[in-house]
């Protein structure tokens, strides 16, 4: 860990922290990469980094606990395509390249040129002690139709702030638990109630 992020006196993401963060190589990448509209999520989740970024990184397995991934296609050790539910059925796609990655504490990415939705972001592991992981999920993003089609987004809950907060808390419950708790009812509990 870098002295620079012991020296943080505000713990949240820097999209939202009351103290500007200093800036580091991640927020280089980060700001100088693609998306206007920066999003800043995190979660404290009560197992070790090194397991947290090891699921994490496997990204295949992503679509597991984020709602709107459809699926992620593993291109190469650098490289993925991902497809991703939008508003009114339909679905956006991109290829990401991982721009900077280190071994259970960072992961940062950009989308490649021809993006549906040009994105950027890391995704941060920091030790909290016997707490856990501070996992941090920062992602800068321009909406397809700009204001408009954030607030289409927003309306139809495929917004990126709204799906940030519900998929580290998804992924949260996943490693704690191995399972998602979900308030839907199965078929059988629905037979069960109507007899």
């Amino acid at each position: 860990m870098s002295e620079t992020r012991n020296a943080r006196t505000d713990d949240a993401p820097a999209s939202t922290a009351k103290t500007p963060h200093p800036r580091d190589e991640a927020t280089d990448a980060l700001v100088d990469a693609k998306g206007d509209h920066v999003v800043g999520r995190a979660v404290t989740i009560n197992r070790p980094a090194a397991e947290l970024y090891a699921y994490f990184r496997d990204f295949a397995k992503l679509p597991t606990f984020m709602e709107n991934v459809e699926r992620v296609d593993i291109l190469d050790g650098k490289r993925s395509h991902w497809v991703v539910k939008a508003p009114a059925g339909k679905t956006v796609e991109w290829d990401a390249r991982i721009t900077e990655e280190r071994d259970g504490e960072l992961i940062a990415w950009t989308s490649e040129e021809g993006a549906d939705v040009a994105n950027s972001g890391c995704i941060e592991f920091r030790d909290a002690g016997a707490r856990g992981t501070v996992v941090t999920a920062t992602i800068a993003y321009d909406p397809p139709a700009g204001t408009i089609g954030k607030l289409v987004a927003k309306l139809f809950q495929r917004e990126p702030a709204i799906q940030a907060r519900r998929d580290l808390r998804r992924f949260k419950q996943l490693m704690e638990t191995g399972e998602i708790a979900t308030a839907a009812r199965t078929k059988k509990q629905y037979d069960e109630e109507k007899a």
